[in-house]
């Protein structure tokens, strides 16, 4: 089975990622041996033989730009975050748009609200539910159950979009923009 090894100085122990469109990732502390690392990789093929499986692209995405993909979720977080903001008697201090890896938006004690571009290529109701989330993190910064209640009372169902993220969020993650 072909996979990516990193050593890792921060590892404790053995683990595997398999990232939607790419190989397997083997994650290893520096003090493992090569034999430690088969051996591993034999125990873990049937469970990395079914992510693998799992990986069909159920989306059909548009193609975009990442600089294009960063100005419409600009825009349109921009435009939720106001609104939520106002009707919650918060502020933000700037809308950051970055490419984060795993995380889809986020929120600072400074008051950045961060989202991540590969939001564009979702539905626009889940992008206004990230919006929506990280807003609410204004008033309760943190993940308590008064904090999802505010999410829900903001944005009844948003279950349905979290759930939306939990299914496509991972081929998002593996999308490869055009080139400007």
């Amino acid at each position: 089975m072909d996979y990516e090894l990193r050593v890792s100085p921060r590892a404790r122990y053995l683990r595997v990622e398999v990232p939607f469109g790419g190989p397997p990732i083997v994650v290893v502390p520096r003090f493992v041996g090569r034999d430690q690392v088969e051996r591993f990789v034999a125990e873990k093929r049937d469970w990395i033989e079914a992510q693998l499986a799992r990986q069909v692209p159920m989306l059909d995405l548009p193609r975009l730009s990442e600089a294009a993909a960063r100005r419409i979720v600009r825009f349109h977080a921009g435009a939720v975050c106001a609104l939520e903001a106002a009707a919650l008697g918060v502020s933000f201090a700037r809308i950051r748009v970055g490419g984060q890896r795993t995380r889809w938006g986020s929120c600072s004690s400074t008051g950045t609200l961060s989202f991540n571009w590969r939001l564009a290529l979702a539905p626009p109701e889940v992008l206004d539910y990230v919006a929506v989330h990280e807003v609410c993190h204004l008033r309760e910064p943190n993940h308590s159950r008064a904090f999802w209640r505010l999410v829900e009372e903001r944005r009844p169902g948003c279950q349905e979009q979290r759930d939306w993220l939990g299914r496509h969020g991972a081929e998002l993650l593996a999308y490869v923009p055009v080139r400007d």
